[in-house]
């Protein structure tokens, strides 16, 4: 756990912390999502991650691990398949083409999302990709990301995308002990995938503390994105699932690009951010490898591991195919998939190839 030291030094510090909300609600006045930054990074010391807070007296650590007089702590309930080096940076973009109505349906709802997203968060990569090669100056002051912005992207992202997971898993749960069947384990990786993408916000906002306005804007998409999820998987789970690959395929085009700017040194304030302490202990990231990069490599992985779990099972009979993800092969040795990324399959898995 991350100690935070709050600075008090009086006057000066009233000054300053009146100054960062100030700031901070002339931004939400604009209609933009808010941060007040919650910790900066300094060099780190010898064997040890250092984070310091801001100077407001008012900003403390965003959330303290619970800690009672008989409990010390309290571990994941999901322990996180181990990931190598090679494997995560083996990791590439790719798009399953859509052939089916539902479908394209479901790539046409991704594609409207993607647009209210970059909307919100000022993001226009093709558009600067366009500008930069006739005016490089012009588009970085124009559509440049900077380490705040990414953050606001990746946080608004993250705390959406741990929905369709836990609204799947209740849904066929219920279905489940309506039909007195067994679920055949889809259950438990649903609500796997929920738990994760909710363990990579928490991370994020160990790193950065959103303002009210981006509080708002979180409750009311969450609001609408759970009742929308809840009615379209009970009409159509197959569907819902393909939805949520294409939404992954999202995902790993944005950590793809952030970690592309970070190696061109765009992104400097994260070039020496080291990995805060929830971080390490979910992933176990091993010493030497707890920097801002790692981690989003590691969120990366994750997030193609759900494209391919989603793709996969949009193609799965939803009743009585059981879950290819925890199933055991009659021929371990041949390709197939599993929790890690041992066999990665991007697009995802035929039936015909597992089933």
């Amino acid at each position: 756990m991350i100690s935070t030291k709050v600075a008090t030094r009086g006057p000066t510090a009233s000054t300053r912390a009146a100054a960062q909300i100030l700031k901070s609600y002339r931004s939400s006045a604009g209609l933009r999502p808010t941060f007040i930054i919650a910790q900066h990074v300094q060099p780190a010391r010898t064997g040890q991650r250092s984070f310091s807070s801001s100077d407001s007296p008012k900003v403390k650590e965003f959330f303290v691990q619970k800690q009672t007089d008989k409990v010390r702590k309290t571990p994941a309930a999901w322990s996180h398949p181990a990931y190598t080096e090679e494997q995560m940076n083996a990791v590439t973009v790719a798009h399953r083409e859509a052939k089916t109505f539902s479908d394209k349906a479901a790539l046409l709802a991704v594609k409207f999302m993607r647009w209210g997203l970059d909307t919100a968060t000022g993001y226009r990569h093709e558009k600067a990709v366009a500008l930069n090669e006739k005016d490089p100056e012009a588009a970085r002051r124009k559509y440049a990301m900077t380490e705040e912005k990414y953050m606001i992207r990746n946080v608004f992202l993250e705390s959406i995308a741990g929905v369709p997971g836990m609204v799947a898993g209740m849904l066929r749960h219920l279905h489940s002990m309506r039909r007195m069947k067994r679920d055949n384990g889809w259950i438990e990786t649903l609500l796997e995938e929920s738990y994760n993408e909710r363990m990579h916000l928490l991370v994020f906002l160990k790193m950065q503390r959103p303002g009210r306005f981006m509080r708002f804007m979180v409750l009311a998409a969450q609001g609408v994105w759970c009742n929308f999820m809840f009615f379209a998987y009970l009409v159509s789970p197959r569907m819902v699932h393909r939805l949520v690959g294409y939404l992954e395929e999202e995902a790993v085009y944005t950590y793809t690009r952030q970690i592309k700017d970070l190696d061109a040194g765009l992104l400097p304030k994260w070039e020496k951010l080291q990995a805060p302490e929830i971080a390490v202990d979910y992933w176990k990231m091993p010493e030497g490898h707890r920097s801002m990069r790692d981690l989003l490599l590691y969120i990366r992985a994750d997030e193609s591991k759900h494209r391919e779990v989603n793709h996969t099972f949009g193609n799965l009979d939803q009743k009585e195919d059981p879950n290819p993800f925890v199933s055991e092969y009659r021929d371990p040795e041949k390709p197939h998939p599993t929790k890690g990324l041992a066999y990665p399959k991007p697009t995802g898995w035929e039936r015909h190839e597992i089933i």
